[in-house]
């Protein structure tokens, strides 16, 4: 379901938008800012464990669209998201063992959204990002992923090593992409998968990374030893559906 992209600001218009159900993907508010509306509106925030940001009322300023934002600004999602259930149902339904990507630490509005595009044209059953450091389904997400969110389903989790724990009970298995694994034409990348993509920068965090299976490399002969994100998810996840072909 598409939500209209909303920077929600004064503390009614926030209160009613998280007592009507909208996704709020990140809560601003002023620090030192704790009286009674601001605080009912803590609570609401943290019964949907929304990511709650404090900051300077300058810093605020500088957001506000209206001038008049109260000491809360709240950041609505564009798109609804997913359950992980919604995704293993999709799988179940097309008769196929599952093919998920994960993503670790990957905030960038545009790699997410060309990674979503890659996951829905490679016959990935949905994406899971986790609720920290990590972009959301902005308007930005669904340019770059040139419609693939309406057919991909994105799932948002707490800790995306519990998340792979779980999984793992359901059968799937995980690569992450890194330099020091094993080139990935030597793996066997087919049955139920996650494949977990980090960021450019960092790579795959090192808790995330100790539960993969496997570590995959990309075999690169240029002068530069690092591929974009969205572009390595898409070396990978094409290597899967090479070997799920088969």
């Amino acid at each position: 379901m598409r939500y209209e992209e909303l920077t929600i600001e004064g503390r009614n218009a926030v209160l009613e938008a998280f007592r009507a159900g909208k996704t709020i993907d990140r809560l601003y508010v002023q620090k030192g800012c704790q009286d009674g509306p601001v605080n009912s509106i803590l609570r609401e925030a943290r019964k949907h464990d929304t990511i709650i940001s404090f900051m300077a009322r300058e810093r605020l300023d500088q957001m506000s669209e209206t001038g008049k934002h109260q000491g809360v600004i709240a950041q609505a999602a564009a798109y609804e998201y997913a359950e992980v259930e919604d995704i293993l149902k999709r799988a179940e339904e097309k008769g196929e063992p599952p093919f998920i990507f994960l993503l670790d630490n990957v905030e960038d509005p545009h790699n997410l959204g060309a990674i979503i595009r890659t996951a829905n044209l490679a016959g990935a059953h949905g994406v899971i990002i986790p609720k920290r450091r990590a972009a959301g389904l902005t308007a930005a997400v669904a340019k770059a992923s040139a419609g693939a969110i309406n057919y991909t389903p994105v799932a948002k989790v707490t800790n995306l090593g519990s998340t792979m724990e779980e999984l793992k009970k359901r059968g799937l298995w995980f690569v992450c992409a890194d330099m020091a694994g094993t080139v990935m034409y030597d793996l066997d990348l087919k049955g139920a998968i996650g494949l977990v993509i980090g960021n450019e920068g960092e790579g795959v965090g090192r808790l995330v990374r100790e539960k993969c299976d496997y570590v995959a490399s990309i075999p690169m002969k240029g002068d530069i030893d690092s591929l974009n994100a969205s572009v390595a998810a898409g070396v990978l996840a094409y290597e899967i559906v090479r070997q799920r072909m088969g």
